[in-house]
């Protein structure tokens, strides 16, 4: 991801935030096969465990996941991992670690084009104005530990797992915070049959990401002046839309985090 200085988020704390807040990742791996491409990617979304996030030291944190069996990705991952040589370590019912790092990106929901006609300094005065596109999104890249092996330890980190994520999207997504069987209660994992949830975790292989690097941006026409800026801001909210909506918001809160860099830098030197 090119981190240009004016868009990237230096801090830990809003990019762990952005990823609990849009769990659904693009996992994406690079595993040398003679039966699969060496690139594949795929949508997982993910449950984050925050173990550290001093911004003095580097983060330290995983994300939980799982994915088919059938998935093209997972097979050449287990098909790496049951090589003589292609795994770092071996947990056994622990899980085995892929020698290959992995990545994975998350994206906010709301992005979109940004029309030159925004541009109310820039464009009538010079002319020098080209399209762009608004977005924010946060990548990590890190060490994958993978539960395929069929045994009681992966039975029961896919469990977890499961539950996990189930609780987060049914409360924090879906708003589901209500009484157990109201209509406004979360549905749990345990609501659905143990014999067919047994066999639905057969069909999974549960993945770990250590979290070893992390960045992320907004890109929120920081790089353009107050004039052009306000004029981003006013022409995503006649849009009417709740993207437009929701962009301009963002165009307005990033421009004015990045002038009051700008403003304490000046103070500071």
């Amino acid at each position: 991801m090119y981190l240009r200085a004016i868009h990237a988020e230096p801090n830990i704390t809003p990019l762990l935030s952005f990823i609990h807040q849009n769990p659904l990742g693009l996992l994406t791996t690079a595993i040398p096969s003679s039966s699969h491409p060496l690139l594949q990617s795929s949508h997982i979304p993910w449950v984050l465990d925050i173990i550290s996030s001093d911004a003095d030291a580097p983060v330290k944190g995983r994300l939980r996941g799982h994915m088919a069996r059938q998935n093209p990705q997972a097979k050449a991952i287990v098909e790496a991992l049951t090589s003589s040589s292609s795994s770092t370590a071996s947990g056994g019912d622990g899980g085995d670690v892929l020698e290959q790092e992995v990545m994975v990106l998350f994206t906010a929901p709301h992005h979109h084009y940004v029309t030159p006609k925004f541009y109310i300094e820039t464009k009538p005065t010079t002319g020098k104005a080209v399209p762009t596109w608004n977005y924010s999104a946060v990548q990590i890249y890190g060490t994958a530990r993978i539960h395929h092996s069929p045994s009681p330890q992966t039975s029961s980190y896919l469990g977890q797992q499961m539950k996990d994520l189930t609780r987060l999207c049914e409360t924090e997504i879906m708003g589901y915070t209500g009484e157990k069987g109201t209509k406004q209660g979360a549905w749990e994992v345990e609501d659905a049959p143990e014999r067919y949830l047994e066999i639905m975790k057969r069909g999974v292989i549960g993945i770990e990401v250590e979290i070893e690097r992390i960045g992320g941006k907004w890109k929120m026409s920081q790089e353009m002046g107050l004039g052009d800026r306000e004029g981003v801001v006013e022409g995503f909210r006649a849009m009417g839309t709740d993207v437009g909506v929701t962009i301009s918001e963002c165009v307005r809160e990033r421009g004015e985090m990045c002038d009051e860099a700008k403003r304490k830098a000046k103070e500071e030197s």
